[in-house]
């Protein structure tokens, strides 16, 4: 297999294609092998339908591919086909002219009828479909130009409708072939061969644009619904020669020009189907086409012509991606999209990011394809996919067959995370043995019991230490050698090599003649101090070859499951290891106002807090010694205190430090911090101190996720921390640019930074110390790797909630699932709630009447609204559940009758709606009274609220209007009863109650029109009847 090239990095979106729908097209016998065979398709949320060449609309139900009804026509081929989208009518054309309206009448589990027929464009070809699915009405257009309309006969537009035969109306003849219709918010889109033009079907018609055009360009709205341009009008789209697109206003105003033929020389990139995708980097040539049909595509805007398919991102002008596959006709829903291939193939495809095509594909079990992909889009994969993941897809290639995409697979998992890092998770934490990993979370767990270290690893540690001390030697022996590892070593050499220079001086002839005692003094002390140097150099070594046998006896307990486990045994491991690291590693200068030996400063610095928690032991001391050593343990506090506070951090370690023994040292370092932290006694003198000291020694991801865990209670820990990595990264290119005070430039560089890991970015986040909310609210395009619990650490509340709002609404679709994820506990979800009620939230005063009511309140927006709605319908626990009502009560109305339905709280639910006062809560699914008792309570507790209340203060909706249809009181109540159970019903109902009612004539009114209607619909249904016995009497 060759090689797998890279995709740019300005690409992270494909289609791929996860369903095959072969089987589907056998089974109808619409393969390409039969004379029957498929002209058409349409989609919609459940439904596939999909017309053929014999006349025949299948209905394919989505969840699971099912045929579930198959519509005839006698008239011909069916040639165009839509779907209404509440999913009950579809239109049909066919050869002739004709076009049918079908109801599927699935709710009333009758057979599909044909509801409406127009023989107004008979002799011509129908060339475009659309819904106006607020009035159910279909628009046509022809190869003549002309445009009509059609109503659906259908039973959602009222009582009688289907009685009522609606009349086909024109509503344009255009100057040539109807190319695409559209229809948005009252506005109809017509496009044909010259011009654009827009009208509201009723008066009023103006083109898009001045310029005209010969040919087939397509045109469509663009919603705008989503994230700040929600409420805003739609833009609209059309085609233009030479691969250009207007972008123009509702009112049809040309507001700019996308030019996409440069940025069409790209090169495609490959459909992901189940063959082995191809892709081929070279560039191709610009490409100036006619986009004949433009379609909203999840945000996008879509095209295609008979051998590729384009996808473009019209808010910033730029191709999302383009693919070469051989199309007849398109079909679009969301995200989803259906081709129908020129060989009667039908294909189901996926727009996705690759990272989410990686996970389908990896769920499916598709381990070569997966593969291909992450070769394909490492900066994705480098940057979204976990490496666990990544080693896992690699341990299931073959190595026989897939050698080369192995090998491909294993370059991208180094470049996510090198093998010599520290705090690589491909590595074991201790070189020399494997016994125990280390889980993302910091965790260790204990994979097999293994014993101490064998005498052949002992003895290759002594022998390479060895070497290295005779190489030392020779060095310093030898003046032509200049480069070594160590540093000390290189300030050693500078020495004798200025003591040799002063002896050759001193061996001249002309400073022979000083005398020889003079020569022999200077020979004296030249030979002391060369052995003063010999002294330190072998020093240094014994002082690192003993704390390389303390740590590996160190890591050698700690391997062991009875001493990893028992924090007493764990911290005695540590305790005789961390004197070594002090005198090897420690800082220079001491406290000299702590007396004792440097072993005794550790004890009192580090071992305190240990002997603390052990509690009671066999050496501790009685109660009467530890009240009389109590002054000395805090004026010894009190030093280490202020010692910390004013002891520089570390991020370089004083003397070199083979690598092997670094990635030792580093996984004890960092247990020790941890062990320090997660203590039950306040014990962030120690940690904070080690962490200052010896920071370059610690796991930085480790560290960062012990920090986020504590934070809370041991902030000196987590300033600590962050004042390190600002010193780590004071070199970097990215603390100029941030200096400079430009928000989008310190943005990019970031961006560009991601790939470091969090701990480096994090250092460069402090940004938001000049920028404020600002700064924050970007802060989510730098999820996961940066996540809500470090944003929480560095932000104010009032500005974590517009980075978290940020990040929810970011994701396109499943908002509910990715809050769910970014949720580590239940105390969490309460946190937010509380912070997002309490930020940009109506005031009490407003929210409440003087009177304790909350009259209307509900109708206040909330400034965080959206993630409120969302953390009240997270799934939860019952008293999760309850302490979210309890929370929401007297405040977030909305919420609290969400959750009250949610608690089967009904009566709670009826009584709040009541007080609010607004009938239409009533409307929202499963609130309104599903029984006559319930209706019964619904309008004793609005009589009772309304004896209550006589005189509201401010009486009225929030824009100062009384409206007074909207109110809820018996009145209401009975009409609304009326219409759901009728007119008489709902009169006794009202009399059960002891309500004494008088009508006003509106309400009289519409009884009256609900009897007639009634007794109109009784007298049809007794016809009917008639007509039945009729018939099958004389059938008989």
């Amino acid at each position: 297999m060759p090689p797998i090239p890279a995709v740019p990095e300005n690409h992270g979106h494909v289609l791929g294609e996860f369903d095959c729908l072969d089987p589907l097209l056998s089974a109808l016998r619409l393969d390409s092998g039969r004379l029957k065979q498929c002209t058409c398709l349409a989609v919609s949320r459940k439904w596939l339908a999909l017309g053929t060449s014999a006349g025949g609309l299948h209905l394919i139900q989505k969840e699971g591919w099912k045929q579930r009804l198959i519509l005839t026509h006698k008239e011909g081929s069916i040639t165009q086909v839509a779907c209404c989208p509440h999913d009950e009518d579809f239109i049909a054309v066919t050869t002739q002219g004709l076009v049918v309206v079908w109801e599927l009448q699935l709710e009333r589990r009758g057979l599909p009828e044909r509801v409406s027929l127009s023989w107004e464009h008979r002799g011509h070809n129908i060339t475009s479909l659309c819904w106006d699915t607020g009035a159910l009405r279909v628009f046509v257009g022809d190869s003549a130009g002309k445009v009509s309309y059609l109503r659906a006969g259908s039973s959602k537009l009222g009582k009688g409708s289907a009685f009522v035969m609606f009349p086909i109306q024109t509503v344009t003849t255009v100057d040539s072939r109807v190319v695409q219709l559209g229809y948005q918010d009252g506005r109809l889109l017509v496009s044909s061969l010259s011009r654009c033009y827009l009208c509201d079907t009723e008066e009023k018609f103006w083109r898009v644009g001045n310029k005209e055009r010969d040919g087939e360009y397509g045109a469509c709205f663009f919603p705008q619904n989503r994230g700040l341009l929600v409420g805003q009008p739609p833009l609209l789209y059309c085609a233009r020669p030479g691969s250009r697109i207007w972008e123009a206003s509702f009112n049809g105003e040309v507001l700019s020009t996308h030019q996409f033929k440069q940025l069409l020389a790209c090169p495609p990139l490959p459909l992901i189907t189940f063959n082995e995708p191809n892709y081929n980097p070279a560039q191709r040539s610009p490409q100036s086409l006619a986009f004949s049909k433009l379609l909203y595509f999840d945000q996008n805007l879509l095209t295609w012509t008979d051998s590729a398919i384009y996808i473009f991102t019209p808010q910033n002008g730029q191709v999302l991606l383009w693919t070469e596959v051989k199309l007849a006709n398109v079909a679009v829903y969301r995200g989803e999209l259906f081709c129908l291939h020129g060989s009667g193939r039908l294909s189901h495809l996926s727009l996705l990011s690759a990272e989410r095509c990686v996970e389908r594909l990896l769920r499916r079990e598709s381990w070569t394809l997966a593969a291909a992909v992450c070769c394909m889009f490492q900066h994705a994969a480098r940057k979204s996919i976990p490496i666990d993941r990544l080693e896992h897809l690699k341990s299931q290639l073959s190595s026989s067959t897939n050698s080369e995409l192995i090998n491909q697979l294993e370059e991208v998992i180094a470049k996510l995370e090198p093998l010599d890092s520290a705090s690589s998770s491909r590595r074991s934490s201790i070189s020399s043995h494997e016994s125990f990993n280390v889980l993302d979370c910091g965790i260790y767990r204990v994979i097999s019991r293994r014993g101490s270290q064998s005498d052949e690893e002992t003895n290759s540690l002594i022998n390479q230490s060895t070497s290295e001390e005779e190489r030392l030697k020779e060095f310093v022996q030898e003046e032509d050698q200049v480069d070594h590892v160590s540093s000390f070593v290189k300030k050693t050499t500078e020495k004798i090599n200025t003591l040799q220079m002063n002896s050759e001086l001193r061996q001249r002839p002309e400073y022979k003649e000083a005398g020889q005692s003079d020569t022999i003094s200077s020979t004296t002390s030249y030979s002391e101090e060369l052995e003063n140097l010999y002294n330190e150099v072998s020093s240094a070594e014994a002082d690192m070859q003993e704390l390389r046998t303390a740590t590996e006896k160190a890591s050698s307990q700690i391997q062991d499951p009875l001493v990893l486990l028992d924090s007493v045994c764990l911290r005695e491991a540590l305790r005789e290891w961390l004197p070594v690291l002090e005198r090897v590693l420690g800082p220079d200068v001491t406290d000299s106002n702590l007396d004792g030996s440097g072993e005794d400063r550790w004890e009192l610095d580090y071992l305190s807090p240990c002997a603390e928690q052990q509690g009671e032991s066999p050496e501790s001391p009685e109660p009467g010694e530890n009240t009389e050593n109590r002054p000395r343990a805090d004026s010894a506090e009190n030093v280490a205190s202020c010692r910390s506070s004013r002891e520089p951090v570390r991020v370089a370690s004083p003397e070199p430090v083979p690598s092997d023994l670094s990635a030792d040292l580093t996984e004890l370092a960092t247990l020790y911090t941890e062990l320090s932290c997660f203590r039950k006694h306040n014990e962030a003198l120690g940690c904070s101190t080690f962490l200052r000291r010896y920071f370059f020694l610690l796991d930085q991801e480790r560290v960062r996720r012990m920090c986020l865990l504590c934070h809370q209670e041991q902030t000196e820990i987590m300033s600590s921390f962050t004042e390190a990595m600002l010193e780590l990264t004071q070199s970097s290119k990215v603390v100029e640019v941030i200096q400079k005070g430009d928000l989008l430039k310190s943005l990019r560089s970031l961006r560009e930074l991601q790939a470091w890991g969090a701990p480096h970015l994090l250092a460069h986040l402090h940004l938001y110390e000049k920028h404020g909310e600002a700064a924050v609210r970007s802060f989510s395009q730098f999820y996961p790797t940066i996540t809500p619990a470090d944003v929480m650490t560095m932000a104010q509340q009032s500005h974590f909630l517009p980075y978290l709002d940020n990040l929810v609404q970011s994701r396109a679709e499943e908002h509910l699932s990715f809050l769910q994820s970014l949720l580590e506990s239940e105390s969490l979800r309460h946190d937010w709630l509380q912070l997002a009620l309490t930020h940009d939230a109506p005031q009490l005063c407003d929210t409440l009447t003087p009177d304790g009511q909350p009259w209307h309140s509900h109708c206040f927006s909330w400034g965080y609204g959206r993630l409120l709605s969302l953390l009240t319908r997270l799934p939860a626990d019952l008293s999760s559940k309850e302490k979210m009502a309890e929370t929401c009560r007297n405040h977030y109305w909305t919420g609290y009758l969400y959750l009250c339905k949610e608690l089967q709280r009904r009566t709670e639910a009826f009584s709040t709606i009541c007080q609010l006062d607004d009938v239409s809560l009533l409307e929202e699914p499963e609130v309104e009274p599903q029984t006559l008792d319930e209706w019964k309570l619904l309008i004793q507790l609005s009589q009772q609220h309304s004896q209550q209340v006589s005189n509201v203060n401010g009486s009225s909706w929030s824009n100062g209007s009384a409206d007074c249809e909207g109110k809820i009181s018996p009145e209401s109540l009975t009409l609304l009863l009326a219409r759901r159970a009728g007119p008489d019903r709902a009169l006794a109902v009202l009399e059960e109650c002891g309500v004494q009612l008088v009508f006003s004539a509106h309400s009289e009114l519409v009884c009256e029109l609900l009897r007639v209607a009634e007794k109109r619909q009784a007298m049809i249904q007794t016809m009917l009847e008639r007509c039945d016995r009729f018939l099958w009497s004389q059938h008989a």
